[in-house]
């Protein structure tokens, strides 16, 4: 362009008129390819390939992830903060991978903890924290439905429930041929039960991301394989999906102490005061999977639902933690006890920040 111009016509030797003009041409292609390589790069852009210089963190997409979120002003300052002191740049792409934002989440828990001034703001920080967690893992298991239950991965975790009501836990052996393959329900005592042909169960599972499924379906046959008798069932097109679960869970193996709580209430005047009175004997179980919202606990001493207990466990770092909760169901598994799936009602921030370390794994090296 600047040859060109100093090639045409109206750029004459010796003449100061054509001289400032051609220099004002000049001048003005340079501010314009300046203001263009700014658009696409940003200040200090090399002007290069896309991506080739540093990119700045960009507080935009931050705003816009956190409105998806429906983040409060804290959350987002702390959100900012964690991604800043990570070198993050991008917010919404990291949102987006779990295993770099739990990487980045895991450090700035590892931050708070050295840099908190004291405990409770550290509890309070990593709570706030935790709540950006779990509010992105709900969105997560909001998307990718499965519609078909030729999709369901092999040895993916399942429940079959009989024409009689029994349940069983199976594992599913295959979706890829015309028909599903499964695991052949058995007995308390390990022996194979086949259900007749033409009868109708039901499947209940869960995707990786926590989101609960049902299907109907009936069996077709039962056959042998290498792993043992298996189900020949029918496909579904359609499966319906269980409310989600707001938090993520995680299996575990705690052992615990449980007792049984009483709620007494009384009248004072025309206030109703209760009070929680917590039994002296504990019996012993374990917990077999744990979220931020409650917990399975199997023990020989199952209490059915609509008890309240109060949980007592010993963390991995050997800090004590207790929690009330109420049993939601419980499930038998032989001639004794059975497994208390269990609602926390209240609990501690410190024991709940402690559980979703756990879940998420911030608590280890």
């Amino acid at each position: 362009m600047m040859i060109y111009l100093l090639q045409s016509p109206y750029f004459k030797e010796n003449d100061p008129q054509s001289m400032i003009i051609v220099l004002v041409l000049i001048v003005a292609f340079i501010v314009i390819m300046s203001t263009v390589n700014v658009a696409r790069n940003g200040i200090g852009g090399t002007g290069g390939k896309k991506g080739t210089g540093p990119r700045k963190f960009s507080k935009f997409a931050l705003r816009r992830a956190a409105a998806a979120l429906e983040l409060d002003r804290d959350q987002i300052n702390l959100l900012e903060w964690a991604f800043r002191t990570n070198g993050i740049t991008d917010p919404e792409i990291t949102l987006l991978n779990p295993t770099l934002l739990d990487k980045t989440f895991k450090h700035a828990y590892r931050m708070i903890e050295k840099s908190a001034e004291t405990e409770a703001i550290a509890e309070e920080q990593k709570s706030m924290l935790f709540s950006i967690r779990n509010r992105v893992e709900a969105t997560r298991s909001s998307s990718g439905k499965i519609t078909s239950s030729r999709k369901l991965p092999d040895n993916m975790p399942a429940t079959l429930t009989s024409p009689k009501g029994e349940t069983y836990p199976i594992k599913i052996i295959s979706a890829k041929g015309d028909e599903l393959l499964t695991e052949c329900p058995r007995s308390a005592v390990g022996t194979p039960i086949r259900l007749p042909r033409g009868a109708k169960v039901q499947l209940s599972f869960y995707s990786k991301s926590s989101q609960g499924y049902r299907m109907e379906s009936r069996v077709i046959s039962t056959i042998d394989t290498p792993r043992g008798p298996a189900l020949q069932l029918a496909h579904s097109e359609k499966i319906e999906a269980l409310p989600n679960r707001r938090f993520k869970r995680k299996q575990t193996h705690i052992s615990c102490f449980f007792s049984l709580v009483r709620i007494e209430q009384r009248q004072i005047g025309r206030k109703i005061e209760k009070k929680t009175v917590v039994d002296d004997r504990r019996s012993l179980g374990t917990i077999l999977d744990i979220s931020a919202g409650g917990c399975a606990i199997k023990s020989a001493a199952a209490l059915p639902p609509g008890n309240y207990v109060k949980i007592e466990f010993d963390d991995e770092h050997d800090r004590s933690h207790a929690a009330l909760g109420r049993v939601i169901r419980t499930n038998k598994t032989g001639a004794i006890g059975g497994i208390m799936h269990i609602q926390f009602i209240k609990i501690p921030r410190k024991t709940l920040n402690a559980i979703n370390a756990l879940v998420f794994e911030y608590d280890q090296d």
